[in-house]
């Protein structure tokens, strides 16, 4: 198959999926962070409550508590 109807073969399959992925996040849940909040943080922090439908209250190694959006992390 040529990649140009191999593309629109893959736009067939995908056109009745939701635009977004909705992934459930759980308290206890370790992430990986987009980005650590200071150059000695772990790379990880653990989920401790949710602040607010897009916001966790999260513990990092080496930081501390802070407030992470969805778009700071993925598991």
């Amino acid at each position: 198959m040529t990649p140009q109807l191999q593309s629109q073969a893959d736009a067939q399959l995908t056109s009745g999926w939701p635009p977004v992925c909705h992934i459930a996040y759980t308290r206890d849940t370790w992430v990986t962070l987009a980005d650590r909040p200071n150059e000695y943080a772990a790379a990880e922090a653990k989920l401790l409550c949710q602040a607010s439908p897009d916001t966790w209250v999260a513990w990092v190694p080496d930081h501390g508590e802070t407030l992470l959006h969805k778009s700071h992390f993925y598991v």
